[in-house]
């Protein structure tokens, strides 16, 4: 089979025939139909990403797909040969539902991901595709679904008439929060450092959005909102102390990524004093993404789709176009050779 490859780090995407995986045990081997690109496939590209680093000789890596299953293995369901299905990229979350166990790893690496032809996946990992999805937002779901659906109800437990702000309102995340958040009955607020984006956020329902490059932006928030209960963050870095100084007395801070960088200039006393929850997540459990998928069918949640690149030959496009920060959704590849 043909696959987008990384040979190594910082190097481009390249085309390469590689073996198609065959499906032992309870897996299925499914045709790829869609992918989609997302925060942590840049990170593993550029060695950054020190949980998964990237393979000796190289991988076919990417954590979101859609497809159909065109063989099943010998102790699989037969049920689902010729399924449309979409995957959970969560692999081995374990029995506690507060946090994930000693063997979880994330689809995409070390394991072969789903920028390729064909993957092979056990088949406790997928789910029907939803019906009222097109196939280019069913491979843009899975991660960004979870990783917010968790963050939003689990860990945020955001309910209607709370007052919630959402920084970087630009990624597949943020948009996916900004519609749980919305169907929760929350009022919703947001960040961005571009104005287009404010507006486009406002149009799906947020209620007001702030520019974070302006040095007074936290200041205006608390004017408007008198803080805020939660705040669901993704960038951490140096505007982290701001997400605090707009969050109540008694408020939740969730975040699940580092695009910023590390958290710096933190004053103790501004979390304890106002009894802050700072609260970290990752991904989910497979209980958590078949609720995900049930709650985004119910509420007819969609992800964000900005672009779709064509083909497998234009993954390199596609990974620096999420690098660049001009994206306002998810970023989709089709799986063509």
């Amino acid at each position: 089979m043909k696959a987008a490859y990384l040979e190594g780090n910082n190097q481009p995407y390249i085309v390469k025939e590689v073996s198609t995986p065959v499906p032992t045990g309870q897996e299925v081997l499914i045709k790829l139909e869609f992918s989609s690109f997302n925060q942590r496939d840049i990170r593993v590209q550029k060695g950054i990403y020190a949980v998964a680093p990237l393979p000796e000789g190289g991988l076919a890596i990417g954590s979101d797909g859609y497809g159909k299953v065109v063989k099943v293995a010998e102790n699989a369901d037969p049920m689902w040969m010729g399924r449309e299905v979409v995957i959970n990229p969560g692999r081995n979350w374990g029995d506690n539902p507060d946090a994930f166990g000693p063997d979880f790893k994330i689809m995409g690496c070390p394991d072969q991901g789903t920028f390729a032809e064909y993957i092979a996946v056990d088949q406790k990992y997928i789910r029907p595709k939803p019906l009222y999805l097109t196939d280019e937002e069913a491979a843009a779901l899975p991660l960004a679904g979870l990783t917010t659906y968790r963050a939003v109800f689990t860990k945020g437990r955001v309910k209607a008439g709370e007052k919630v702000l959402i920084t970087g309102i630009g990624a597949g995340t943020a948009l996916l929060a900004l519609q749980y958040a919305l169907a929760a009955g929350a009022e919703v607020y947001v960040t961005s450092g571009t104005e287009r984006k404010l507006e486009r956020a406002i149009e799906m329902g947020a209620k007001a959005g702030f520019n974070y490059k302006a040095e007074d932006w936290a200041a205006q928030a608390n004017a408007l909102t008198n803080g805020f209960d939660v705040v669901l963050d993704s960038a951490s870095g140096k505007g982290f102390a701001k997400l605090i100084e707009v969050l109540k007395p008694g408020g939740r801070l969730v975040f699940w990524g580092g695009t910023d960088g590390p958290i710096e200039s933190i004053v103790p006393a501004h979390i304890y004093w106002k009894n802050l929850s700072i609260l970290g997540t990752t991904l989910g459990s497979n209980q958590e993404f078949a609720d995900m998928l049930s709650y985004s069918e119910k509420h007819n949640i969609k992800p964000v789709i900005d672009k779709v690149f064509p083909s497998l030959a234009h993954a390199q496009e596609a990974a620096e176009y999420l690098a660049s920060g001009a994206q306002f959704g998810k970023i989709v590849m089709a799986n063509k050779v």
